[in-house]
């Protein structure tokens, strides 16, 4: 691809689609904002809805005046800027594929994803201590014991049965998780669907290289409903360029974002170590 042929707007849009195929623990959250993402420091609105009043009714009698609903807004930070730079020598354009620039831009988006997706499992910092299930050797003979504790802590908190849940481990446990089901199940044949471990006790099962493991050594799963953790991004600049001491083709691009948890009694942390 020619450096005269590059299109911001479009490029923009491919990654940011890249992305949202790389995506595991972004996928998983909120992204349904109100605000314009214009730099680092920016904020976006997140609005919700107080709780509804349920009263008793009693025929031929008037319903009492209608509850005024109480709207609140979290302010979500956009405090994280990634950056990449990189440049490919003429050289090298003419002698490879005409597909290279395409494929360092899905490397990109890649490098791009893992990082943000490291950052969303950082925030287990601030899971509760009650919504916390601490396992000092996790095994496959308790592990689905662990799973069902974090279920019981989130119908606890009122999460229903209705409401999509993700549980994202790390692949020791995902390996332990399989070797149970392997154990109490006589159909797996699903096991390994749709990019994931499939359903156990109600949680789709995600696996990522990324979810956060401690000083201790402890690992952070998380388990938690898609609304739980607020997730904004933009990719505010992409640009093409001719480095002026090189005969080379180079991309610089800027991905901002920022993420909070904002519904605190949906999401529950497993901290565990596996033999």
């Amino acid at each position: 691809m020619a450096i005269s042929n590059f299109i911001s707007t479009v490029w923009s849009e491919t990654l940011i689609k890249q992305l949202d195929q790389e995506y595991i623990g972004v996928k998983n959250c909120n992204r349904d904002f109100e605000g314009e993402i214009r730099g680092k420091g920016s904020t976006v609105k997140i609005c919700s809805v107080g709780d509804i009043t349920i009263s008793d009714y009693t025929k031929n009698t008037d319903l009492s005046d209608p509850q005024t609903l109480s709207d609140s807004a979290t302010n979500l930070v956009i405090d994280q800027a990634k950056s990449f730079n990189f440049q490919i020598d003429d050289v090298d354009r003419a002698q490879s594929t005409p597909k290279l620039m395409e494929l360092a831009m899905s490397q990109a988006a890649a490098a791009l994803a893992e990082v943000a997706d490291k950052y969303v499992y950082s925030l287990y910092t601030g899971v509760s201590s009650d919504n916390t299930e601490t396992v000092a050797e996790l095994t496959e003979d308790n592990v689905v014991d662990s799973i069902i504790s974090l279920r019981e802590k989130l119908y606890a908190n009122g999460v229903n049965s209705n409401i999509p849940l993700c549980l994202e481990v790390s692949p020791a446990v995902a390996m332990l998780i399989l070797k149970a089901k392997l154990w109490t199940s006589s159909d797996n044949s699903s096991a390994m669907s749709n990019g994931a471990l499939g359903n156990l006790v109600g949680f789709e099962v995600f696996v990522s290289p990324n979810v956060a493991v401690d000083s201790s050594g402890y690992t952070k799963c998380l388990a938690r409903t898609k609304r739980a953790v607020a997730f904004a991004e933009q990719i505010n600049e992409i640009e093409a360029y001719r480095p002026e001491l090189r005969f080379a083709d180079a991309v610089k691009g800027l991905h901002l974002y920022g993420a909070k948890i904002v519904y605190p009694k949906e999401i529950c942390l497993l901290s565990c170590k596996t033999a």
